[in-house]
């Protein structure tokens, strides 16, 4: 931090297991990446390089070696992984991620058909080998998943070997945990999170909003994915409650302070 100040959240510190960032890489380039770690590398946990966009990214080798210089892993895009799976060559996608040294790899079906049983023992085969984050959830707007099934296959997916799995929003954030108009499908994300503990679960937010509602409801520490490179220093001034959207939430001083119990006084008013 360049600075000190008092009564902020204790946020956890890298290597994380809860509070993770994890930011998606569009086709950043070499000297970009390089930007980015300078300003924020602190505060990112995991890079995903979108869907297919390492196929056709140049100077790759460059750009990873930039990340993991700055300590942050890489891993490839979840509908590259269904392309792979999509042509049946699972085997060549383990080499190309040895061939880069990825120790992450995120296994999804959001867009191709694979049967609960088919992605389970792929995640219990890859976890062997890597960290597998499962990503749950459709990114067909119109396919709506019901709360009991999410919950069934996130529980699937964890027990097959997933260290974390991700709920689905796309980078639009308009599918999955999202209703088309980015409103949070609140009831579904409760449902959830009373029988799965928060700390396995990623959730991807890309808009301000989706991260102010994730932080007010479960903390500093929630796993958010899906983050725009740009928006990575203003989701951690969220969690820290040095935006204005979350600064009463996370504001305190000693009990009995009166410049505190008026503080307090007035947001409820202006809040009613």
């Amino acid at each position: 931090m360049s600075f000190s100040l008092n009564n902020l959240p204790k946020r956890s510190e890298k290597p994380r297991k809860h509070g993770i960032t994890l930011v998606l890489d569009k086709g950043y380039s070499v000297r970009q990446a390089e930007d980015f770690c300078e300003v924020c590398s602190n505060y990112v946990d995991v890079i995903k390089l979108g869907w297919g966009t390492s196929y056709v990214t140049q100077s790759l080798d460059e750009k990873l070696k930039v990340y993991s210089e700055a300590g942050i892993p890489v891993y490839l895009g979840g509908t590259l992984f269904e392309a792979y799976v999509l042509r049946d060559q699972l085997n060549d996608y383990r080499k190309l991620m040895e061939k880069y040294n990825i120790e992450y790899v995120e296994v999804s079906n959001g867009t191709i058909w694979l049967s609960d049983e088919r992605k389970q023992k792929i995640i219990k085969e890859l976890s062997q080998d890597f960290t597998v984050f499962s990503e749950v959830g459709s990114k067909n707007p119109n396919e709506i998943i019901p709360p009991y099934k999410w919950v069934k296959v996130i529980e699937q997916e964890l027990n097959a070997g997933a260290d974390k799995v991700i709920c689905e929003a796309r980078e639009s954030g308009t599918v999955g945990v999202f209703r088309p108009n980015g409103e949070v499908r609140s009831g579904l994300i409760e449902e959830i999170t009373d029988q799965i503990s928060i700390d396995k679960l990623i959730f991807e937010a890309p808009k301000k909003e989706q991260q102010v509602w994730f932080i007010r409801k479960y903390g500093s520490n929630v796993n958010l994915g899906n983050i725009q490179p740009e928006e990575v220093i203003p989701l951690e001034t969220l969690r820290l409650g040095l935006r204005s959207d979350t600064l009463m939430d996370f504001y305190s001083l000693d009990e009995g302070n009166e410049l505190d119990k008026v503080i307090k006084e007035n947001t409820i008013s202006n809040k009613e």
